[in-house]
């Protein structure tokens, strides 16, 4: 069934409902800040943000006695939106409550646009992104290659990771081999593991160790699982995969930190069937696939586009095999997603 297009009028209501609706939270919200306030605060003092709900984040303690206890704290009005992994100065209050008076500078920050088309942070100071996908849903290529250059536009590590290894069978295994070795090619850290049986776990373990990792693949490639068996205990829920469509049905509702025993921390984020780059021009597509950053430059046009024109570079390394066909058109399919002023 096609989707219900709504008309301007539609969309100003629904808009201007959500405002209201948000106007009445943040009143709420600058209510209990206040109350809070005129009580019995402690001291400033760092914390962490563990998870984002609605107005209110909680907050794990990072000093003295407090270190490693969880606070729901109310946001002060003047604060810009904070998420996952974002370090602040707080205040903690007597009934496990608090309030948070600033945040501290982010290292780095993974970002995807919402419904809207408005860029959005999902997660703060990471410095690996584990790309996690599998046999089934069928992976895909271009959707690999879209988090491979927000990685690359964000500046944080990428870790490719092949799950559910286990249902590799003679109907996919050709296919998956294909991906797989282009990615080997380019020098891509990648791991296969299953953590339904628990294979490559351990090595997965080593890889996460003393980094500040984010989770993220379509629905339905076993995150959760992958969690579950990371951090036994957690029991983050599991999700089945949709009968009708073959993808994953959503089971993780907010982007959640947790913590390894050995060190090291990893953000479980929602779902993410489709990673918009609207946020990114041109040059930052091309600066997301590795394979070109020695020929970017060279072509006989300074404005080539790299698709019909004589002289090109690209094209030239396309013919001799330095450029997989799977890379080019992955390259083609993201630009012509993006906003014709960036292309």
């Amino acid at each position: 069934m096609a989707k219900r297009q709504l008309n301007r009028r539609q969309s100003w209501r629904i808009e201007k409902i959500q405002g209201e609706r948000a106007a009445r939270a943040a009143k709420r919200e600058s209510r209990a800040v206040e109350a809070l306030e005129g009580g019995d605060l402690g001291p400033e003092q760092t914390g962490l943000v563990i998870a984002h709900f609605g107005v209110q984040v909680e907050v794990e303690g990072l000093q003295d006695e407090l270190a490693g206890q969880i606070f729901r704290c109310h946001l002060r009005a003047n604060l810009p939106a904070l998420v996952t992994g974002d370090r602040v100065v707080w205040r903690p209050g007597n009934q496990g409550d608090g309030v948070i008076v600033a945040q501290l500078p982010r290292d780095s920050e993974l970002c995807r646009p919402d419904m809207r088309g408005q860029l959005k942070p999902v997660a703060a100071n990471v410095d690996q992104i584990v790309i996690v996908f599998a046999p089934m849903p069928e992976p895909h290529a271009n959707l690999i290659d879209r988090y491979l250059v927000a990685a690359e536009h964000a500046g944080i590590r990428p870790l490719l990771l092949l799950n559910k290894a286990d249902l590799i069978d003679e109907q996919n295994q050709v296919a998956l081999e294909a991906l797989l070795k282009v990615y080997r090619q380019l020098e891509y850290p990648l791991l296969e593991v299953s953590a339904h049986q628990g294979d490559g776990m351990e090595q997965l373990k080593k890889r996460l160790d003393g980094h500040v990792s984010v989770f993220v693949g379509q629905s339905g490639v076993g995150k959760s699982s992958l969690v579950n068996g990371l951090l036994p205990g957690v029991d983050t829920r599991v999700g089945a995969l949709s009968e009708l469509t073959g993808k994953g049905t959503h089971t993780t509702t907010t982007a959640r930190l947790f913590h390894f025993p050995g060190g090291g921390q990893l953000i479980d984020s929602p779902g993410i069937r489709e990673f918009g780059l609207g946020h990114v021009s041109r040059d930052d597509v091309e600066a997301g696939f590795i394979e070109f950053h020695d020929l970017l430059g060279r072509c006989r046009f300074r404005d080539c586009k790299h698709d019909r024109e004589p002289g090109c570079a690209l094209l030239q390394a396309l013919d001799e095999g330095r450029i997989q066909p799977q890379r080019m058109a992955s390259y083609r399919h993201i630009l012509a997603s993006l906003p014709e002023d960036d292309y």
